[in-house]
């Protein structure tokens, strides 16, 4: 069996030539000792010199006639020399079987125009194995004298067998060096086949002896027998061989079947340099600009452009377009070290290899599609178009995780930051500008967080982060700190500074209720800083006006509205100069069967999410209407004033049940006072303006209630036609230790009078701060001084008591009747019976 390699240039490979010179230098001293051999005993008939003869014909046509089967990295050479050899050592003396191989190897590597390396090697090669096999014939003492058939061919099976050694031991080094394969590897590859061909030769050679044996003239019908059986055994193994090409073909191609680009080009580099014996492989995407190459053993580069190749040979390249040829993704490289030509099969499969890599590389990319489109949906529905933060959904899956989390390490808490006023950035600079700053805060609060915290807006200019992994609950408060004190600078808005105020509000994660639960624990905080104008407040249980572990709001609402648990008491609204009352604020209280009376703050926020907000609003307005009724049959007309919830003014049926009960209880509509809070966000919205528009034609007076604690209170002014503000008890409260809190009173007055305005202040506590009012020119307060929150009848049977024999007065006047005194400016009591009593 002659083995060759097409693919090295073996020429400038030193190892390579080393060890063909040695196989060539044993063969020559091989040679020497035949030809020695010969000279002593030449042929000595015209019968041996025809036998030496046709044995040299028979090596030369066995040399010449063969199958080149290419496989992996080699080209397997299946010839017939050592067959002749053994039958040559079975007629002939061994010098002459020497020298027969020399002549019949040599002559064919003519014929067939072998490099001289190559014919070297062959012609070395198989001198070696005749000589070997000789010397094994002659140890066993064979042919010998007629021996019994089963001793001939147990004989003949170990002769051929040391034939067949020493061809693969002598080509199988050389090949492996040719081909660059491990000599063990190379000894393993395709070892089914070489057995295979060794036994079907074997049995030629078994028959061509025994043909002699019977008749030594059949020598020459021996050549055209090796032949047939040549070209049978030839179309045998070629088709076994391209049906283990298509086998390796359906296997790389099926290995294509996966959706990841990068394993895809992977798995072609690696299978087409082993399904094509390439040396390297290279694939380039045009549209993805990007090249990897390698080999069987991995990938050697991968980057965005081509880069010069090590391998210096052949280039086959072939276009990756598909079955149908409708798009071009770029081009299949395969690169040989050394001249090679692909057979016609070779070709084909190529192009059916290129075809599937194709598909698999369109197939990938349409799944990478795929799977970025599904990501930025995903991304999409879990964080926040306008800021990029988390939006409320993604917050709360991963607070649930977190909590749900048994192996999570510390202490979770949520910080609530809600922006104070952040509406009138939007109706004073626009949509556009309110976005702006909504991004710049994101920003600041994405800096200020730690790594391990998850920053969401939750909605308009609310905000969160979850703090995950604390040492201590205490620590949140330090965090949420942190957190607001990054918006403590002013932002740049076009040129503009604009200074950002914000609440926040702390709550740590709760044994029960999951992150809905610690969401809405921190909403509570959040709105008890606001109430309580701190900037950060943290959850406690005592002051949840939601929490239903305590009072159970949500399932008890229903119960107190139809039972009429609600109540209202009274606070007074005095002329300060006179002391007489000239008004009364209604303020709701629970009557609770069991936790007896509930403060307003503990339930309106709960009343206001529940619902029940119409039934609740009508139930209060009656008792203040009945109340108002009373104290005017009593002959104390007095208007009485009813808070109004922000949403009420959503429900365009409201103006309708506000005049329906002032019929009801025969009251004139300005005897009904509708306060506003000014922290109303709504009152762009058309259907507000009409709802309020409709009660103030209708009669029913307006006041705005904590005038001047925001910054919408002149803009709310322009839009909403009230009489009456109320300055709110803060400011009163500080305004005998700051100058900043007198201002504001003054500047309130002030615009009391220029718009003809009722001014109101609330939380009056004590003389001093009741002359101050008056001396600045405020007409009314209310506050303790006069009286605490009474129900109907008790301050009813307060103003008929009166103070100092005075009916309808709560406090004594500030200055003795007849007195004349120079106010400030002037006083008005807006149409509400006030009245300045003079002073000396």
């Amino acid at each position: 069996m002659s083995h060759t390699d097409g693919r090295r240039d073996v020429e400038t490979d030193r190892p390579l030539l080393t060890l063909v010179g040695l196989i060539v230098l044993l063969a020559s001293a091989v040679v020497i000792a035949a030809t020695t051999f010969l000279v002593r005993t030449p042929p000595s008939s015209v019968r041996d010199v025809a036998t030496f003869v046709t044995l040299t014909f028979m090596i030369a046509v066995g040399g010449i006639v063969k199958t080149s089967v290419r496989i992996r990295s080699t080209t397997h050479s299946i010839a017939w020399v050592e067959t002749a050899i053994v039958i040559g050592v079975a007629i002939t003396p061994a010098s002459w079987v020497v020298l027969s191989t020399v002549l019949g190897v040599a002559g064919a590597s003519v014929i067939l125009r072998l490099p001289a390396i190559k014919a070297a090697f062959g012609i070395g090669k198989n001198v070696l194995i005749a000589g070997g096999t000789v010397a094994v014939a002659g140890f066993l003492h064979w042919p010998g004298s007629s021996p019994p058939i089963g001793s001939l061919l147990g004989t003949l099976s170990i002769v051929y067998l040391a034939a067949a050694l020493l061809d693969d031991l002598l080509a199988m080094p050389v090949i492996a060096l040719a081909s660059g394969t491990p000599i063990f590897r190379q000894f393993r590859s395709d070892l089914d086949l070489r057995v295979a061909g060794f036994a079907v030769r074997f049995v030629v050679a078994a028959c061509t002896v025994l043909i002699l044996r019977a008749d030594p003239r059949l020598l020459l019908a021996v050549p055209p027998l090796v032949l047939s059986l040549h070209l049978a055994y030839s179309t045998r193994i070629r088709t076994r061989t391209e049906q283990h090409a298509w086998q390796r073909l359906a296997r790389a191609t099926d290995a294509l079947n996966v959706v990841d680009l990068d394993q895809v080009l992977t798995t072609a580099v690696t299978e087409a340099a082993e399904l094509f014996s390439a040396d390297e492989v290279e694939i380039e995407l045009r549209d993805r600009r990007r090249t990897v190459r390698g080999n069987a053993g991995g990938i050697a580069y991968d980057g965005a452009g081509p880069e010069p190749s090590t391998v210096d040979g052949r280039v086959m390249p072939v276009a990756l377009e598909g079955h149908d040829r409708a798009v071009d993704l770029g081009v299949l490289r395969l690169r040989f070290a050394g001249p090679v030509e692909l057979s016609e099969r070779e070709q084909y499969t190529l192009r059916t290899f290129a075809s599937a890599l194709c598909t698999a590389v369109r197939n990938a990319q349409a799944y990478a599609e795929l799977a970025r489109i599904a990501d930025e949906h995903a991304y999409a529905a879990t964080h926040d178009a306008l800021t990029g933060l988390s939006n409320r959904r993604h917050l709360l899956d991963e607070g649930t995780e977190q909590l749900t989390n048994r192996h999570a390490d510390g202490v979770t808490a949520l910080v609530l930051i809600d922006l104070n006023h952040f509406k009138e950035v939007n109706d004073t600079l626009g949509h556009g500008a309110g976005d702006r700053v909504l991004t710049q805060v994101a920003d600041r609060l994405r800096g200020a967080a730690r790594p391990d915290d998850l920053v969401a807006r939750l909605g308009g200019d609310e905000f969160a982060v979850l703090l995950r992994g604390l040492p201590a609950p205490a620590i949140a408060a330090h965090r949420a700190e942190a957190l607001l004190a990054a918006l403590h600078e002013p932002l740049d808005l076009d040129g503009m500074r604009i200074s950002v105020e914000a609440s926040g509000g702390i709550a740590v994660a709760p044994a029960s209720g999951g992150m809905p639960e610690l969401l809405r624990r921190a909403d509570v905080a959040m709105y008890q800083a606001k109430r309580a104008g701190q900037r950060i407040a943290t959850y406690a249980p005592t002051r949840d006006t939601a929490d239903l572990g305590r009072l159970t709001l949500g399932g008890e609402l229903p119960r107190a509205v139809a039972d009429h648990e609600f109540t209202v008491n009274f606070q007074p609204i005095v002329d300060l100069g006179s002391g007489e009352v000239i008004g009364a604020e209604a303020l709701a209280r629970w009557h609770h069967p069991t936790h007896g009376m509930i403060d307003p703050l503990r339930f309106l926020e709960a009343v206001e999410r529940s619902g029940l907000l119409p039934a609740f609003a009508e139930a209060i307005l009656d008792q203040a209407l009945i109340a108002a009724g009373s104290w005017r049959d009593a002959g104390f007309d007095l208007p009485v004033s009813v808070n109004v919830s922000p949403r009420s003014l959503l429900d365009a049926r409201f103006p309708g049940a506000v005049l329906a009960r002032l019929r009801a209880h025969d009251l004139p509509p300005d005897r009904l006072v509708l306060e506003l809070t000014e922290t109303l966000t709504l009152s762009q919205l058309d259907v507000v303006d009409r709802v309020l528009s409709r009660l103030r034609d209708s009669g029913v007076r307006l006041a705005l209630d904590d005038f001047g604690t925001g910054y919408s209170s002149l803009s709310l002014l322009s839009r909403i036609p009230v009489h009456e503000l109320k300055i709110d008890r803060s400011f009163v409260t500080a305004m005998e230790s700051t100058a900043e809190a007198a201002a504001v009173i003054r500047s309130t007055l002030d615009l009391g009078r220029s718009l003809d305005l009722t001014v109101v202040a609330e939380g009056v506590e004590s003389e001093p701060q009741r002359r101050a009012l008056w001396e600045l020119g405020c007409a009314a307060g209310q506050g303790h001084l006069f009286a605490r929150p009474l129900p109907s009848g008790t301050l009813l049977a307060a103003l008929q008591r009166g103070a100092g024999g005075r009916p309808g007065a709560l406090a004594p006047p500030l200055h003795d009747a007849g007195a004349v005194i120079r106010l400030p400016g002037r006083r008005s009591g807006g149409g509400r019976n006030r009245t300045a009593t003079p002073a000396p």
